[in-house]
């Protein structure tokens, strides 16, 4: 589904430069559950970016479905973002002036999906993660858990094939992190793609492969039953 071919990401800091990412070669195949591992600054994150198509490589290959969407432009990047990714964020980023429902819409409006569905299938959603009792509050009125739980629900608007999560639990008390887990244990056994970078051990050795990073390169994988 996903293969990055010996990819490397640079930035220049002050006059110097630092290997984000050096020479990294990794195949995600579709229904996969990946935890992406590493101690800090080790480049899990930018891993993530780069298979979201949020950010691009510096040198090597990104193949999706076998088609090499590499040096493609900026706009079409943008629409094979829209259309093959949802994204969580350990910070939630939803838009406090709207609505948990409006929020869930938002992805779909980019997409040109029609007000009546984008609105049924956002209220669909929000029912799916037991919020159809705070559809119209503002992320403001929520909890974390239930902030996150809208944020898997816009990340799931346009029926992404990869959900793509960074740290999702991280600003969770334990008890809605396991629920947040349970949510996205449940999205993989339905056939949906999911690549998590985490930090913590127990939550990495719940995913079905764990890929460790370390200093920009990919140091060793391991598949769990």
């Amino acid at each position: 589904m996903i293969t990055l071919k010996n990819v490397s990401k640079e930035y220049d800091l002050v006059g110097s430069t630092v290997n984000a990412l050096d020479d990294v070669s990794l195949t995600i195949d579709r229904g996969e559950y990946v935890a992406i591992m590493g101690p800090s600054g080790s480049g899990k994150s930018t891993l993530l970016h780069i298979l979201g198509i949020l950010d691009t490589s510096t040198s090597g290959q990104y193949l999706l479905e076998d088609y090499d969407i590499t040096a493609l432009p900026d706009r079409e990047h943008a629409r094979i973002r829209n259309k093959h990714f949802g994204f969580i964020f350990q910070s939630f980023n939803l838009f406090s002036e709207l609505s948990a429902l409006e929020n869930v819409m938002l992805p779909m409006s980019y997409a040109g999906v029609p007000f009546r569905k984008r609105r049924e299938r956002a209220e669909l959603l929000l029912g799916d993660m037991g919020l159809a009792h705070r559809m119209q509050h503002l992320p403001t009125m929520m909890s974390g858990g239930e902030q996150q739980r809208v944020a898997i629900a816009r990340a799931l608007a346009n029926d992404p094939d990869v959900i793509l999560a960074d740290e999702p639990t991280g600003n969770l008390p334990s008890d809605k992190g396991e629920e947040i887990m349970t949510t996205l244990e449940s999205l993989n056994e339905n056939g949906v793609t999911i690549v998590m970078v985490t930090h913590n051990p127990e939550q990495g050795r719940r995913a079905k492969r764990r890929v460790l990073i370390r200093d920009g390169k990919l140091e060793d994988e391991a598949r769990h039953a």
